[in-house]
């Protein structure tokens, strides 16, 4: 069977790419997917074939109401929920409903790549709010707020994409503090807050937990804890805007996302796979931070390059010297078989030159230790022609 045009990533012969942001093909969980599928079709029903009620399927919110109250520590009731396709398209449906051409919005800088394009399909201006190793750096946050009236801030605030940091409970408080106090909405990008690899270190609650405030939309995914091709997420946030999503246009017409695979999902949750699957992620991912950690702190370039060790998530947050141009790097490790994401993509102004993001979740221990060995040879090369 010829699967070259099926999944989006397309792997290179002799080439460890450290940028793929995704889960490994081989963790995927196939069988108990095939298991769930199994139980749907043992008693079809032709409402799951149909138009789906547009905030989507009751009996799949009141079972993802019921893991997240468990989960996440964050008690949440099944109309809290609405059922997207995923977090990107749940960020797209956002900026349709909520923005106009020209808008500000609030931003941090670094943040997810591909979340940028989104925000320029929309011609969205942008501006960009720093961070440290607390996440968010409020201060900076209020004293953009006397210039500008955004519409939204978007944040990751826990296990942040690229740099892997979490937001403080108390910056999350603050945020919307300021939410409130100036009006605007905090769209919370927390795909990977169920993904705290370590048992000891626990991320706050989420910012899920603030949606009574009105001011806070939290978008997550089954991308990160599932499987990305089910193309299913959820949005928890207040009932005035639950209600303007479900009766957008596009809802109406198409009716609710993805009908057809929230049943399997819901069947996923109810029996427990999911649950067990998502420990088995945790601990999965665990053993690769820890390796992709050791192997960097036995190569040579552990002597310029500083990082945080991830508690959760996908990512390592390399920085370089200030004077590193990781682009130029980047053309280098192409050679030695290597790759990563450059700095520079994550950034609205095409800053953080000296920064690379390193990714876990797509191979195995032996492949992180002989990609990190072959960057190793690479920065040696780039220092050498510096």
């Amino acid at each position: 069977m010829d699967l070259s045009r099926v999944a989006q990533v397309a792997e290179k012969e002799n080439v460890i790419n450290l940028g793929i942001g995704q889960p490994e093909m081989a963790i995927l969980p196939n069988e108990q997917i095939q298991a769930a599928m199994l139980e749907y079709w043992a008693d079809p029903h032709p409402h799951y074939l149909a138009y789906g009620h547009e905030p989507g399927p009751d009996n799949l919110r009141h079972a993802l109401a019921t893991f997240l109250t468990a989960e996440a520590d964050d008690p949440t009731a099944y109309d809290d929920l609405f059922i997207s396709g995923g977090a990107s398209q749940a960020l797209d449906l956002i900026c349709t409903l909520y923005t106009k051409p020209g808008d500000t919005i609030f931003i941090e800088e670094p943040t997810y790549f591909l979340a940028l394009r989104i925000f320029e399909d929309h011609h969205l201006n942008m501006v960009a709010i720093p961070m440290d190793d607390q996440g968010l750096i409020t201060e900076a946050l209020e004293n953009e707020l006397k210039s500008h009236r955004p519409k939204f801030i978007y944040t990751i605030p826990t296990f942040h994409n690229p740099s892997g940091v979490t937001q403080s409970a108390e910056r999350r408080e603050k945020l919307v503090e300021l939410s409130i106090e100036h009006n605007f909405l905090i769209v919370a990008d927390e795909v990977y807050h169920l993904l705290h690899h370590f048992p000891d270190e626990k991320p706050p609650q989420p910012l899920a937990s603030y949606v009574a405030h009105e001011t806070v939309i939290s978008v997550n995914s089954f991308s990160k804890i599932l499987a990305p091709g089910l193309r299913l997420g959820w949005i928890k946030t207040a009932g005035i805007h639950l209600e303007t999503l479900w009766r957008s246009a596009l809802l109406d017409s198409g009716g609710g996302v993805n009908p057809f695979a929230a049943q399997p999902v819901r069947i996923m949750i109810e029996s427990g796979r999911l649950k067990q699957y998502l420990i088995e992620l945790k601990n999965l991912y665990r053993r690769r931070i820890n390796a992709l950690d050791e192997a960097l702190q036995s190569a040579s370039l552990a002597k310029i390059v500083t990082y945080h060790k991830p508690l959760g998530g996908y990512f390592f947050w390399l920085k370089f010297p200030d004077d590193f141009d990781t682009e130029q790097l980047w053309s280098i490790a192409q050679t030695h078989g290597v790759g990563f994401q450059r700095g520079p993509s994550f950034s609205h102004h095409k800053g953080l030159k000296n920064y690379a993001r390193l990714s876990f979740a797509y191979y195995s221990i032996p492949q992180l230790q002989e990609a990190i060995s072959r960057l190793d040879t690479a920065v040696k090369a780039y220092l050498s022609t510096t």
